[in-house]
């Protein structure tokens, strides 16, 4: 593994001296423009391990994405490798459908300590709950982004993690349920975590939890989502989504197609740079 082989892989090629700010924000756009949240091993036949060499290979040599326990743990090595303060932590998501955080642990993200402040870093979440760039650790302070304006709560040493949502204006709407278009005002739970440090190797069990677990989302969808610069895309099933945001002030713009088995696999290639090596059944 080697660092300028990432960079080549997230086309970054500006100057890297300090582990400053300003270049932890650089190569985490470039991370999330170039490295899909994808599933889709799940969905042709491949199993997913969690060790640093295998998540690599396949991120960076065969140019695929992957899901928040792969590409956190691909940023947490490079940053590490700059020389940043980095560490890895464990999250539960908060599931809408069941008003609650998940009970067990189901995500990792990543905490950078720049000159004394902490950051929140991460590239994992996909979709329009995606931040844009690194997020100061600090409780109830509104921190605007392109996506949105996520925020922190602390309670008790319980870290929540929100986003207000915006309004959606779909011109061909349809009943697909990605993305949800959001009641007005609202705040969107995203996940809660404490700051205790963890390990990959924590995660192991998770790992194959959830490519075992017939009922966890990532088992019934197949998901690939990539950032742009001004939004995002997303093939979730048969289903593609272009959303840019702030199409117009406080509106987001969705465009919904369902592609047909022969334009799933075009569209991996031609929006995701995706090129799979086993048929996905999606």
């Amino acid at each position: 593994m080697n660092i300028q082989e990432y960079f080549g892989r997230i086309s970054y090629n500006k100057p890297h001296k300090d582990a400053d700010l300003e270049t932890l924000t650089a190569i985490f756009q470039h991370h999330i423009q170039t490295i899909p949240f994808e599933n889709l091993s799940m969905h042709c036949g491949e199993a997913i391990e969690l060790d640093l060499q295998s998540t690599y290979n396949k991120i960076v040599r065969k140019k695929r994405g992957g899901w928040c326990l792969e590409i956190n743990h691909l940023l947490f090595w490079a940053l590490k490798e700059l020389g940043y303060d980095v560490c890895i932590l464990g999250a539960n998501s908060y599931e809408p459908a069941e008003k609650g955080y998940t009970a067990e642990i189901n995500h990792i993200l990543l905490k950078v300590v720049i000159k004394g402040d902490s950051y929140i870093v991460d590239a994992g979440f996909g979709g329009a709950y995606q931040m844009w760039q690194p997020l100061m650790l600090i409780s109830g302070k509104d921190q605007p982004q392109v996506p949105g304006i996520f925020h922190f709560m602390e309670d008790n040493g319980i870290w929540y993690f929100e986003k207000v949502k915006r309004k959606h204006y779909i011109p061909e709407p349809s009943n697909n349920d990605f993305p949800h278009t959001p009641e007005l005002g609202n705040v969107r739970k995203i996940y809660r975590f404490t700051l205790e440090p963890r390990h990959i190797d924590d995660f192991q069990e998770l790992n194959m939890y959830l490519q075992v677990s017939p009922d966890n989302i990532l088992q019934k969808k197949s998901i690939c989502s990539l950032q742009t610069t001004n939004g995002l895309l997303a093939l979730v099933g048969w289903t593609f989504t272009e959303m840019k945001y702030n199409y117009t002030e406080d509106t987001d713009l969705v465009n919904i197609t369902t592609l047909t088995d022969e334009e799933v696999e075009k569209t991996l290639k031609d929006k995701f740079n995706i090129v799979l090596e086993n048929k996905l059944v999606p």
